[in-house]
């Protein structure tokens, strides 16, 4: 089974390898793809948010990082016949 995240935190994940997933993964199981939503981004501080239009507290995300990221690991492992979220 194939496992792709897309995170702006992938150093999050690391604790995956020694759980059971990290057990799952050493006996080819599982194959999981930890993706950082910053490599799709173009500006000089890799922005994946933005205030909100028409302002307000907090912050949104972007979709065009998400939508790149989105599209280039559909491409790179997706399947026909399996189901993508």
């Amino acid at each position: 089974m194939r496992l792709d995240v897309v995170t702006i935190f992938p150093e999050y994940l690391e604790p995956l390898n020694v759980s059971l997933v990290g057990k799952a993964r050493a006996r080819g199981q599982l194959n999981v793809h930890v993706h950082d939503l910053r490599d799709w981004t173009y500006d000089r501080h890799n922005t994946v948010d933005d205030t909100p239009y028409g302002g307000g507290p907090g912050m949104v995300m972007k979709t065009e990082p998400w939508a790149d990221a989105l599209d280039s690991v559909l491409a790179d492992g997706y399947e026909t016949g399996s189901r993508a979220p």
